[in-house]
């Protein structure tokens, strides 16, 4: 399996930095950092000399970083002007000699935004990883980033945008909107969850020579697509059949909510499930889906007797009443691995005799909880859960002992032997109903086709985003994305992914 990028914590960058600077006698971090990002904005951003570059300076050594960025493009020949909102005699060793190199070479220092000049880009060197949303900006700070938001130029922010916490993404009263941001050393969480994602902008990360994998221990990882292709289903044989290729069941679809548990049978049909059981708590409901007649609708007890089953989904319009209570517990009892999803996840946060079948469960258990659904779970409010979705993922990880993705903007996947992923695909056509049901069936369908659970899902979250990442190069969304569109948008990528362009040549078979 390929290894998945390393994401880190901003104290494994200060760790890995000081370590880096006291034992590995390497030359200057910040000089490499505030040359690598000049190169950067040079190469992306800027198209000639005649353009002029705002560049925001900070009190730290993010401001020191952008010091460098300043002195390397006046050197190229740009106009530059930099903002210094610090204090000179109190910056570190380094942030001082890059402010007095900027000074040696006659460049210019200013205390506000100039009203009489105009400029093509803007750098961010205001915080960096020196921020956190449990600090909040002064006023002063906050109607500095809120002008330059107001300027609408481009931005290149340095290591984080200023404003966002590198831990958790989220905002510390406000936060500068990169178009590109250039992280260094590492990926940060904040940059991949929450609002990192609407802030951030294209990421690039300079890890300035390191490999700091060999100095701090990772335990998070950035899912793309060099990692999930080794998740992949290998190609199919001929000589296979429906069997081959698993069974999987549905549980749900109460009375007007029957749509949710057939959207979850048809995602698992289209994503490769030989076939598929939906056990509907509805009564008097149709005993064929007329548009998708290859869904085998039974009344719910008559699921609980098949005994081929390989992955069962739990939850798509399941419904509270006492009925649905009683049939999630009698699934959580049997012996295959099971996708919990929206009235299971409520069912279960409020008994506590489900919550302890779970933690005594043997086999793979995954919740899908969006952000409300965390919350019942945790028993906090939806606002505990967004300031930290990583905390809130290991927690019912550790809760439940199971796997877990919390889905939302960079939804995180957690595992208890304490690894953590950050989807990297998706958008906001995903806001829509039916898409969390979509999602289980993908999950559903790829552990029915002997997929390790883990890798199950890791593929599915991606995948899933994926698929409605695509349908934006056809205008299917975001505005009116469906779930539908998202299923048979997943099955044409994973057969693009397993066989690439010509699957018609593996399998058509020529006679010479």
């Amino acid at each position: 399996m390929n290894n998945p990028t390393p994401v880190f914590s901003t104290s494994q960058i200060r760790e890995v930095e000081r370590i880096t600077i006291n034992q590995l006698n390497t030359p200057s971090l910040m000089e490499q950092a505030g040359l690598a990002a000049a190169t950067l904005a040079k190469e992306a951003m800027l198209t000639s000399t005649m353009q002029r570059v705002l560049i925001v300076a900070g009190p730290g050594n993010n401001g020191g970083d952008a010091l460098v960025v300043a002195r390397y493009l006046k050197r190229w020949g740009y106009e530059v002007t930099v903002i210094f909102t610090g204090n000179e005699s109190k910056l570190s060793v380094d942030a001082k000699q890059a402010f007095e190199k900027w000074i040696a070479v006659e460049g210019t220092i200013v205390q506000c935004i100039p009203t009489n000049q105009q400029w093509d880009i803007i750098i961010d060197g205001l915080f960096g990883i020196g921020l956190t949303s449990t600090r909040p900006l002064c006023d002063d700070y906050q109607a500095l980033i809120h002008s330059i938001n107001q300027m609408k130029l481009p931005v290149l922010s340095l290591d984080v945008p200023s404003g966002l916490d590198a831990d958790t993404g989220n905002i510390a009263g406000a936060a500068i909107k990169a178009m590109i941001t250039v992280t260094f050393i590492g990926f940060k969480p904040g940059l991949l969850t929450h609002d990192g994602c609407n802030y951030s902008g294209k990421i690039a990360l300079c890890n300035l020579g390191l490999n700091p994998t060999t100095l701090v221990t990772p335990h998070s990882w950035l899912l793309n697509f060099s990692f999930i292709e080794s998740c992949l289903p290998t190609p199919r044989l001929i000589n296979s059949h429906k069997g081959t290729y698993g069974s999987v069941g549905v549980i749900g679809g109460t009375a007007g909510m029957v749509g949710a548990a057939i959207l979850a049978g048809t995602a698992a049909l289209k994503l490769g499930a030989g076939r598929v059981y939906i056990g509907l708590i509805a009564k008097d409901t149709l005993s064929v889906d007329v548009q998708q007649p290859e869904l085998m609708l039974h009344p719910i007890d008559h699921l609980f007797e098949l005994n081929h089953i390989n992955s069962l989904i739990v939850g798509p319009g399941l419904g509270t009443e006492l009925a649905a209570c009683i049939y999630l517990e009698q699934a959580l009892q049997l012996s295959i691995p099971i996708i919990l999803d929206a009235d299971a996840l409520n069912l279960i946060a409020r008994y506590p005799e489900l919550q302890e079948l779970i933690c005594s469960r043997q086999l793979a258990t995954i919740l899908t909880p969006h952000v409300a659904e965390a919350a019942r779970l945790l028993q906090v409010d939806t606002a505990t859960v967004q300031a930290n979705r990583i905390n809130a993922t290991e927690s019912l990880v550790k809760k439940f002992n199971c796997a877990v993705v919390l889905k939302g903007a960079g939804s995180i996947c957690g595992f208890p032997n304490g690894d953590i992923y950050f989807n990297t695909t998706g958008n906001p056509g995903l806001s829509s109903a039916g898409t969390g049901d979509v999602l289980s069936g993908i999950i559903a369908a790829l552990i029915a086709q002997n997929l390790k659970p883990e890798n199950a899902l890791l593929l599915a979250v991606y995948l899933h985003g994926a698929a409605a990442d695509a349908l934006l190069k056809t205008l299917h969304g975001p505005i009116g994305m469906t779930a539908t569109k998202i299923i048979d948008s997943a099955r044409y990528l994973i057969n693009q992914w397993v066989y690439g362009t010509d699957v018609s040549s593996r399998y058509l078979r020529l006679f010479l």
